[in-house]
């Protein structure tokens, strides 16, 4: 059984499939807890489904949505986020499960837990945590040294410390960048600045990657932008 805070269909906000229908399941529980979370109520014990019912539940908003559009197949994108997914044993076989049924399948995950079990049809974004989010210290080297080109790392910042940080972490890396989508998503710190650290604006981050040539994509979350006032299920 796997512990799960909802289901929903919107618009993929964020990653290189940014804009595009996909289908959420959001599973309880998180590992870490980053200064900056939006999903805190992911930290909730949720309600305990079975893998089956999870691609029943899935397959029957395939249909739905399906039914309503102009050419019958547009929702075969499916993520899998949390809170933390990784932390759930039988969430490596939910992903397989969704990957054999033919499905695109992303997972968002902290990059603080081991993917060697994840299908390799899988898209991975790990989120590497930065000094301001109070987690970078359980950033797992292994979750970044067998990616495959599919896979998308992100930065979730919002100091001038962070992007600095940011910075001399892929300049170590250069292989990440060669190989990998790196994605740059902005938080607005100014009404909990932590100490010793100073808050960025999105433009400056953007400026700051023109000017610095930086080998990334910057994102902004697009669902926050479209339902500014919805916590949950966008």
């Amino acid at each position: 059984m796997l512990r799960v805070i909802e289901t929903f269909t919107s618009l993929q906000g964020e990653s290189t499939y940014a804009g595009a229908p996909c289908f959420f399941i959001r599973l309880a529980g998180c590992n870490l807890r980053c200064s900056y979370c939006d999903t805190v109520y992911a930290q909730e014990t949720g309600q305990s489904l079975s893998i089956d019912q999870l691609l029943e539940i899935t397959e029957l908003e395939k249909l739905r949505w399906n039914g309503h559009s102009l050419n019958g197949d547009i929702l075969p994108i499916v993520e899998v986020t949390g809170g933390e997914p990784m932390i759930q044993e039988e969430t490596p076989l939910l992903l397989k499960r969704l990957c054999e049924a033919g499905y695109t399948v992303l997972l968002e995950t902290n990059g603080s837990i081991a993917l060697d079990k994840v299908d390799p049809r899988v898209r991975k974004i790990v989120d590497v945590k930065v000094p301001s989010s109070g987690e970078s210290g359980k950033n797992l080297p292994a979750c970044l040294e067998k990616l495959s080109p599919h896979d998308e790392i992100k930065f979730v910042l919002g100091s001038l410390e962070d992007y600095h940080w940011v910075k001399k972490f892929l300049e170590a890396r250069l292989a990440l960048s060669q190989k990998n989508t790196v994605l740059l998503s902005w938080y607005d710190m100014s009404n909990s600045v932590p100490k010793g650290e100073h808050p960025i604006s999105r433009t400056e981050l953007a400026e700051f990657i023109i000017r610095d040539a930086l080998p990334v994509r910057m994102q902004v979350q697009m669902h926050k932008i479209l339902w500014p006032d919805i916590e949950r299920g966008r």
